[in-house]
């Protein structure tokens, strides 16, 4: 299968008053097209850091991160900015839906950041979005009328917006109950099973089973660990032997 990350010896290094901290210590990491993966580890293992790592929502402290053939970590702040609005879809435990728009206008969001057609193709796709996550009669009410794992489903649809080949959540079952988990990990799955690619992190044994593979970390290390592998259809991306899937 077609790696569509490659962590190369990665390492995150924060410094403080009282000294530094090594958070990633020479990661090494490959996660295929169409492969749906679970970091799982205890609270300051690592696990958050390597996804800001790989979306490039903080820098390295040294090592490479490719993601579809892309250098993520030669990116400036600006162009790591438009890369992931149009490549990766992040997904938040917290959800971070804005209060004051309607749920159909937090999907849309990300279109109109990207400018991605017209005002009307933009409602269209969030309806069409809200339709898969089956939540659409509720996409004229806030966030706040809907229950958490609507809103979560919500948050997903949002992070399709830009039909992304890649999303990354980070502990997005950490707030809801284990029946509701258990129906956005289902969500995950069926996404997988149409060829995206997701990498969750979670400190939930439970949830990590739901994937196909799980990477353990430990002290900013990768540790042996449980692995199912498990092969799935690549979602393409643009420019190379991966192209993006069409808008559906």
């Amino acid at each position: 299968m077609t790696a569509l990350v490659e962590v190369r010896q990665l390492v995150k290094r924060y410094e403080g008053l009282s000294g530094g901290v090594t958070a990633l210590k020479g990661i090494d990491l490959a996660v295929s097209a169409g492969e749906f993966v679970a970091v799982v580890g205890r609270s300051g293992s690592g696990k958050t850091t390597l996804i800001n790592m790989i979306t490039a929502l903080d820098r390295m402290t040294s090592g490479q991160v490719w993601v579809g053939g892309v250098p993520v970590h030669t990116l400036s702040a600006e162009k790591a900015a438009v890369w992931r609005g149009r490549h990766v879809g992040v997904i938040f435990q917290s959800f971070q839906l804005l209060p004051g728009l309607s749920v159909l206008q937090n999907v849309m969001l990300p279109m109109d950041f990207a400018g991605r057609g017209s005002l009307h193709a933009r409602r269209e796709r969030g309806m069409r979005l809200l339709e898969q996550m089956d939540i659409a009669g509720h996409a004229h009410k806030l966030p706040s009328a809907v229950s958490g794992g609507q809103q979560q489903r919500i948050a997903i649809a949002r992070a399709l917006a830009n039909d992304p080949p890649l999303l990354l959540a980070d502990e997005p079952t950490g707030s809801l109950d284990s029946a509701t988990a258990g129906s956005v990990l289902e969500v995950f799955k069926s996404l997988v099973s149409q060829g995206r690619t997701v990498l969750m992190v979670t400190h939930d044994m439970a949830s990590a089973r739901r994937a196909a593979r799980t990477v353990v970390l430990a002290d900013g290390c990768i540790v042996p660990g449980p692995a199912r592998p498990e092969t799935r259809p690549a979602h393409k991306l643009p420019g190379g032997t991966d192209a993006q899937l069409p808008m559906a």
